[in-house]
């Protein structure tokens, strides 16, 4: 373990290298029992000071030294060596530069030492980069846009350890100033993390922690690098493995595995499929494990009490009453059977190439009996924990299939459950013929539960693969979805369409998702003109052909769309699809001549195509219509199609103003304040076929919103006196608080109301006339051969 020496550094930084008489070394390497030291834990910001950069900082050029003294990293190394020098210690690690990441053999050995470092560190000093002062009590999406609303360092992988291994952790902010430490932060630091509050001001206790609990706690984490999602948890579970960068997710089975070999707490199978699949009993990433907070493991004893209380709730009665005499009777002999099982048995894992050998209890599938379902010895907000199986070949596979069961009770059986791809997977390949469907304007708008971007999609010989194809004709604003699925043995095709659009929150993945779900029934394509007909060509050399046709029903169900009237101002610019008067705001200016009203942004950050509530002259953000665009799966591409640029001038122009075209004067209609904007321009959505499709698009979000269709930038603004002396008294404005871009403040901005059309409730009349028509259609032309000369009978 290399540790700084906190004295050289800072004699280094303080008095300088020529006034240093020696060149002493400004790190020392230690065994595991080094003296007391303090630690640092932060987020990386590049670029970092590396080893190499710090064990040669005094035989650095001039230059180059200061180019290091400049880096935010160097900062960060100097401030902690003072606090540590503050709080009595001489030894500091950090691990940007106290880890030759030249040798890989010293980086594997760090990483897997790290956890004891920290623990075994005096105090570890945090830095949060992006806390301005004290500590955030309440979670701020707009303060931390891209970290779940809480500071950054709370998201990354390695800080999760860096936060439970040392005893003692004082928090700082950015500017260094001290917030305070874990044991008093230990409620907030709970509603963040999800760790208990004991663990946070006790420590970890592996003997009363579940794997899946501990695992909850990184599920929603990032690292750089995949692999380190795996490698920054070794420490957690006291494991130890070497490091393999480039070996993708395959790091984070490596390390359930070695958990198993050294425990044997059944909670590390009781993860959470995601995305529905068949496979490996090992989750993917710690995100499988995320609603495993409350995964609590039991004794043996304990299991025993909850599977009776598991089966009782169930109904669930002895197999073959003719062979035991009573549900008391045949309890008693599962209570005594698993009782007097090994406990070697119960307690042991295997792991090899045939599967994790484990002995668990077992309920075998109703309908299938290659299905069964395993009960852990583990619970979830007091129930016990289930996992669903199925057989492949010797071994079972994890599934996401939902089945019935028997009323029989569990019985203990030895599985050995897969860990990795089954090698006897076989793959078919289904070429997509969607032709018929582009002709009609469908396009796919997305695949769940994986992409496929060609016309081939394969599907796996385990039991429940299925995938589902969303289509869509955004011009009459319809969709439907194709799930296409092997399910045991036998292919299948399914058709589904509610007309729905998606949903506020969600585009198009919410629909495929939905979709997904209601695949095992055959529903019609409502609320549209269309019909959808799919046609699964035969089997050829364990391949196959769809056909997706789209063709116009002869009669429709649904009532005409009612016309809904809106009103414009003509006066004003003009604006892309339906949209009602703008709200006035109180400031005039004139746009390419045309006389408007706007609202002034008053310090908000409002951007062109923000749309949400509107009240009291005030705009509340819920989203922006370019932003949407992408879970639409939309290229803005040339921005001229988007947006276009206006002239902006004042109603009129005073005297001394008339040399200064760069200059244009809003007026406030009910007070005589007056702004002066210095070269200022207007971006205004364009009235085109882009914008307008877009809109559409986007109508469900749209409705009862305002939208903001023009914003007014400038270099700058102020006020005047009567002579056009610019005024630097209080009243004039602090540019400081407007949003800028490129240069340009934000100042102004107009919104509108964006109209959506709306379906009429179905016409009771209407349907039943339609029903009517359709059968009397079809009863005319069965009839139609009767009447003709036989010759010329069409055929049917």
């Amino acid at each position: 373990m290399k540790l700084l020496d906190v004295e050289v550094v800072l004699n280094i930084r303080n008095k300088g290298i020529q006034q240093t008489r020696h060149k002493p070394e400004v790190m020392k390497e230690f065994d595991d029992a080094p003296a007391p030291y303090a630690i640092l834990s932060h987020r990386w910001e590049e670029p970092e000071v590396k080893y190499e950069e710090m064990i040669g900082f005094t035989k650095m050029e001039e230059e180059e030294r200061k180019e290091v003294e400049g880096r935010p990293g160097y900062q960060k190394i100097i401030k902690s060596c003072e606090q540590a020098v503050e709080d009595g210690h001489k030894w500091l690690w950090v691990d940007t530069c106290c880890i030759d990441k030249r040798s890989s053999s010293e980086q594997s050995e760090a990483i897997n030492s790290m956890y004891r470092w920290y623990q075994n560190a005096q105090v570890c000093y945090v830095y949060l980069n992006d806390v301005e002062s004290t500590f955030p009590a309440e979670q701020d999406r707009i303060k931390f846009p891209k970290s779940n609303g809480w500071p950054e360092w709370f998201m990354r992988g390695w800080t999760l350890q860096e936060l439970i291994a040392p005893k003692t952790v004082k928090f700082f902010n950015k500017d260094w100033k001290y917030i305070d430490n874990k044991c008093q932060l230990a409620s907030t630091l709970k509603r963040i993390t999800g760790i208990p509050h004991d663990v946070l001001t006790s420590g970890l206790a592996e003997d009363r922690l579940s794997v899946a609990q501990i695992m909850s706690w990184a599920a929603r984490r990032v690292t750089t690098r995949e692999e380190d999602r795996a490698y920054s948890l070794m420490g957690l579970f006291r494991v130890n493995m070497p490091m393999v960068y480039g070996e993708g997710k395959k790091a984070f089975q490596r390390l359930q595995r070695e958990i198993i070999r050294v425990s044997t707490d059944q909670s590390i199978f009781a993860w959470s499929l995601q995305i529905p699949r068949t496979g490996s009993v090992l989750a993917e990433d710690p995100s499988d494990f995320w609603d495993c907070g409350e995964v609590k493991k039991m004794e043996p004893s304990v299991f025993v009490d909850k599977l009776w209380e598991y089966t009782a709730s169930r109904g669930l009665s002895e197999p073959s009453r003719n062979k035991i005499a009573g549900r008391e009777q045949h309890w008693r002999k599962l209570v005594a059977w698993l009782r007097g099982v090994d406990s070697q048995e119960f307690h042991t894992f295997t792991v090899s190439n045939v599967g994790i050998q484990v002995f668990l209890p077992v309920v075998p599938s109703r309908d299938s009996p290659s299905h069964c379902k395993a009960i852990l010895a583990c619970t979830r907000d007091s129930d016990l924990v289930t996992i669903d199986l199925v057989s492949s070949g010797r071994s079972f596979a994890r599934t996401s299939i939902n089945f019935l069961l028997p009323a029989t009770y569990p019985e203990f059986k030895t599985l050995h459950l897969i860990h990795h791809q089954d090698a006897n997977e076989t793959r078919r390949q289904v070429a997509l013929d969607d032709e018929y469907a582009s002709y009609h304007g469908f396009t796919r708008r997305g695949t769940y539960p994986r992409e496929f971007t060609d016309n081939t999609v394969t599907l796996s010989s385990l039991v429940d693969d299925l995938i589902v194809i969303v289509y869509a004709n955004d011009n009459v604003g319809a969709w439907f979805a194709i799930g296409l699925g092997y399910y045991l043995g036998q292919e299948w095709v399914h058709v589904d369409g509610d007309g729905r659009s998606p949903t506020e929150e969600k585009g198009w993945e919410d629909v495929d998702r939905k979709a997904y779900n209601r695949m095992w029934k055959h529903v019609h394509l409502s609320q549209s003109i269309w019909a959808v007909r799919v046609i699964w060509g035969r089997w050829e050399a364990d391949n196959s052909k769809i056909i997706v046709d789209v063709m116009q029903c002869p009669g429709c169900c649904v009532g005409p769309c009612s016309v809904t009237n809106i009103s414009r101002d003509c006066s004003g610019l003009g604006t892309p699809g339906l949209t009602e008067d703008a709200v006035f705001g109180p400031y005039s200016l004139e746009l390419d001549g045309r006389p408007v009203r706007l609202w002034k942004c008053s310090g908000q950050r409002i951007v062109l195509g923000d749309y949400g509530d509107y009240s009291d002259g005030e705009l509340v953000r819920t989203g922006n219509i370019f932003e949407d665009m992408r879970t639409l799966g939309s290229d803005r591409g040339d921005s001229t199609n988007w947006r276009a640029v206006h002239p902006v001038s004042g109603p009129w122009r005073p005297d001394w103003m008339k040399n200064q075209d760069d200059l244009a004067m809003a007026y406030h209609s009910t007070s005589e304040k007056c702004l002066v904007l210095r070269q200022p321009q207007a971006l205004s959505l364009s009235a085109n076929e882009h914008v307008s499709r877009l809109l559409k698009d986007l109508s469900s979000r749209l409705e009862e919103k305002r939208l903001v269709t023009t914003v007014i930038q400038c270099t700058d603004f102020y006020t005047v006196d009567d002579n056009g002396k610019r005024r630097d008294s209080g009243d004039a404005p602090d540019n400081g608080n407007y949003p800028t871009e490129a240069g340009m403040s934000t100042l102004f901005y107009i919104i509108a109301r964006p109209r959506v059309w709306r379906r009429e409730p179905l016409c009771k009349q209407r349907q039943e006339r339609f029903k009517s028509i359709r059968e009397n259609f079809l009863a005319l032309v069965d009839m139609v051969p009767y009447f003709m000369p036989l010759r010329v009978r069409p055929h049917c």
